[in-house]
């Protein structure tokens, strides 16, 4: 936050004039082209005051004329202010991590992909890791296929190599890897994984959620520095594409803990509301639920992971995928090991926030929120408000539909995987489970709030791709695809509130954010267009003018490097 935001408004702004002495003191207003509230009791706005870090006025220009004093105005010129924008699902750790190591993302081709793991290779010392991060196959234009170690072996052969694929729950890992390891043909899957296998049995070097583990716990452990400045540069990765907060989805206490420092610093670029991965929930419960006093960091919920991904066929399906004679895996957590944290989080009131994908996923952990909140006496819960969510619920059968619906559970959802995914979706699913996946209008139409995210660094984290693949659901060049249902897109306005009011209730924050009226946190996103009426692609051709956060600026693109 270099620059404070008088200083802006000195650039930018005049007198706003003399009032009487009735009137209502603000720092500075904002007059744009137009501004978006979210609020539907006053969708628009002429201007917007803020007065420390809280929004002060919402109106008419002649009404800020009259009631307000001693503001400087900062007039925007034709940019249009937003409230704040949420991403409800990210991994801000990763995030920064993505700016300082080989990424995969947006390469075309397998050929170019493993030329680019190559040349990284070569760089790092004998004996040391190869790590990155972002293959995709479904994007490539010569081979879709999964990578083996027999596509990086002969050029790794005594550098472990360590790679996720973009949904971040299967890697590529080479032959020394395995070897270090102790991988071998006869070991058998772990509960909750796969490791892939050749027609001899023997491991191909393509590993699947649980089997990413015996991996990671031999990779040499990061510094807390190194932490930290992934953190923090995730954080200004973020502000600068316009996001004010972003939902972590399993930030390990570690990481808590080098968050609340940086807070102390006073080096946050933006809000963030993290969740703590399940195997860390009995720390949560010794240590509660917290939040700093200006609301820019909290804890609050248990992150829990059950299935896997679409692409890798990982995702936990009732009927066996239409390409492969398997209906992927569930029990990366077991139901065992979860009803208990879900009881101890009725007592406490903590949310739970679980990764589901397939149909089976979902109606297994709906069934498992049930039977938990059944058990337990409703005068031992903390709280009945418990807005338990669901993340990514990519495939919904309707009669599960419902049940969110009746038990007031939160689907959490990223547009971007829609639009990715759909490429190779109706293979893996067959026309049929194609009508309720990424149901997007259908939850909406039934009264939710789908609490829009991005998953990145899985995805490329940028709402402007978000916003576009919810309301166009086409891919980035325009075009779709036989089975994409483009009746499931959703209307702009519904869009809006996807990643400002409705990711803010599912922070228990509506109170605080998510829309622009008087009395709640000064957070503001401001694009060079107006997403809302522009053709669809001109969305994404969009640029963040400026990102304001408890009323100082974060990200200005007029004084960024």
């Amino acid at each position: 936050m270099r620059l404070g935001i008088l200083a802006v408004a000195a650039l930018l702004g005049t007198a706003a004039g003399a009032h009487g002495a009735a009137c209502t003191a603000a720092d500075y207003v904002l007059k744009a082209q137009q501004i978006y509230t979210a609020n539907d009791a006053q969708w628009t706005a002429e201007r917007v005051a803020v007065k420390g870090d809280r929004i002060v006025f919402v109106g008419s220009a002649a009404a800020a004329k009259a009631t307000l004093c001693a503001a400087e105005e900062i007039d925007l010129g034709s940019a249009v202010v937003y409230p704040g924008f949420t991403d409800a699902h990210q991994h801000l750790e990763g995030v920064g991590r993505r700016t300082k190591t080989l990424s995969l993302f947006g390469i075309p081709t397998l050929e170019e992909t493993v030329g680019a793991i190559r040349a990284w290779a070569q760089t790092v010392p004998e004996e040391s890791w190869v790590l990155g991060r972002g293959w995709i196959e479904r994007e490539w234009t010569d081979e879709q296929r999964f990578l083996t170690k027999d596509d990086v072996d002969p050029f790794t052969p005594t550098k472990p190599l360590f790679m996720p694929r973009a949904d971040g729950v299967s890697a590529l890992v080479n032959s020394r890897a395995l070897e270090l390891a102790g991988i071998t043909k006869d070991t058998p899957d772990p509960e909750g994984g796969r490791f892939e296998r050749d027609a001899d049995g023997e491991p191909t070097g393509y590993v699947l959620a649980r089997a990413m583990d015996p991996f990671r716990a031999i990779i040499p452990d990061d510094s807390d520095d190194y932490l930290r400045d992934n953190l923090i540069k995730g954080m200004k990765a973020n502000a600068a594409l316009g996001w004010t907060q972003t939902q972590d989805a399993g930030m390990a206490y570690r990481l808590v803990d080098l968050m609340k420092a940086i807070h102390r610093d006073g080096l946050m670029a933006h809000r963030v509301y993290a969740a703590i991965p399940v195997s860390e929930a009995a720390t949560l419960f010794e240590r509660g639920m917290e939040s700093t006093a200006d609301h820019l960091f909290s804890v609050r919920g248990i992150k829990v992971f059950i299935d896997g991904t679409l692409g890798s066929r990982g995702a936990a399906l009732i009927e066996n995928y239409a390409d492969a004679d398997h209906n992927g895996f569930m029990n990366r957590t077991t139901k065992e090991d979860l009803m208990p944290v879900l009881a101890e989080a009725l007592r406490q009131g903590v949310q739970i926030e679980t990764h589901v994908i397939g149909d089976r996923a979902v109606k297994s952990l709906l069934d498992w929120y049930g039977e938990a909140q059944a058990a337990l006496p409703r005068e031992a819960w903390a709280t009945e408000d418990l807005r338990w969510r669901l993340e990514h619920a990519q495939i919904i059968q309707p009669e599960d539909q419902q049940r969110f619906l009746a038990m007031k559970v939160l689907p959490s959802m990223q547009p971007s995987h829609g639009i990715g995914d759909l490429n190779f979706a109706p293979a893996r699913l067959g026309p049929e489970r194609l009508k309720y996946a990424y149901p997007w209008k259908d939850l909406v139409d039934q009264g939710l709030m789908i609490l829009g995210g991005s998953d990145a660094p899985v995805e490329l984290g940028d709402p402007r791709i978000e916003f576009y693949a919810a309301v166009a659901r086409k891919r980035l060049d325009g075009t779709d695809g036989p089975g994409w249902h483009p009746e499931l897109a959703v209307a702009r306005e519904t869009a809006l509130k996807m990643f400002t009011l409705w990711p803010a209730y599912g922070a228990f924050q509506e109170d605080l954010r998510g829309s622009l009226e008087v009395g709640k946190l000064a957070d503001f996103t401001i694009f060079d267009r107006d997403f809302l009426t522009i053709p669809e692609a001109e969305i994404l051709e969009a640029e963040t003018v400026m990102t304001i956060v408890g009323g100082r600026v974060s990200y200005e693109a007029s004084s960024d490097p």
